[in-house]
């Protein structure tokens, strides 16, 4: 099974969780990398041996626009679980969003502390939701 639970945002704030002045330049930089490391996954060939590489590289994408949206906040974090727990907390009618980012989440500390494949068929079933998740981060974030 997938583990999908977010962390309590509560619990982020005392542990993780430090403000910081809203940096408009580093939230430039930030989504300038995201996008070119789109680029990449969009157009690296998907097989066996190339999914695990490109979920991650998805999941990289979606956590640097995440980065992103918590330091339009004014607020930085040590701990990617409570990037989504923000967003979750701030966007919760996009449940089903969270749920899939934790899922690539846990998809890609499997991948890079025990050295497990992500499924060809996760992706397969995944990649146009991972796109449509990019698409409302940038939109939150609202860098051009």
């Amino acid at each position: 099974m997938i583990h999908t639970e977010i962390m309590d945002w509560e619990f982020c704030q005392q542990k993780f969780i430090r403000k910081v002045d809203e940096d408009a330049q580093r939230i430039k930089s930030i989504v300038l990398k995201a996008r070119q490391r789109l680029k990449r996954a969009k157009t690296t060939p998907i097989s066996e041996e190339t999914a695990s590489f490109v979920v991650e590289d998805y999941y990289e994408v979606i956590k640097e626009f995440l980065v992103a949206y918590l330091l339009k906040a004014g607020m930085r974090s040590r701990n990617h679980q409570c990037l989504i727990s923000y967003f979750n907390l701030k966007n919760p009618h996009l449940e089903s969003e969270v749920i899939l980012i934790a899922q690539m989440s846990y998809f890609r500390n499997r991948l890079d502390y025990y050295g497990e494949s992500v499924p060809v068929d996760f992706y397969e079933k995944n990649k146009n939701r991972f796109l449509q998740i990019i698409d409302i981060l940038e939109k939150l974030v609202g860098v051009e």
